[in-house]
């Protein structure tokens, strides 16, 4: 493998492992810090897109990517913060209640 090939990989193997110990963490483990460490990989891979660091993970615009993986991986931390709060979950199902 030229020096090439290996930079355009770029953080690709370690948003990948990261995302496998996440779901692993969820199964295994407890749903909430494995979706707390899924969107935290989510969006550490963000901020590699926005810095330029994309390799394989660079799929669209990069205002795209860091878009929707920011939006993604925050929305999987908020979801796995709420999992174990009934009074917030109740609150935030009224605003959607009619």
């Amino acid at each position: 493998m030229s020096a090439n090939e290996r930079e355009s990989w770029g953080p690709y193997p370690l948003i990948l492992a990261g995302a496998a110990v996440g779901v692993s963490v969820t199964f295994l483990v407890d749903p909430r810090w494995g979706g707390f460490a899924l969107g935290g990989v989510i969006m550490v891979a963000a901020a590699l897109r926005f810095a330029g660091y994309a390799g394989q993970l660079a799929i669209r615009s990069r205002r795209t990517d860091v878009t929707t993986l920011a939006v993604f991986g925050f929305v999987l931390v908020l979801t796995s913060l709420l999992l174990d709060d009934d009074q917030l979950k109740a609150m935030i199902l009224s605003l959607f209640a009619r």
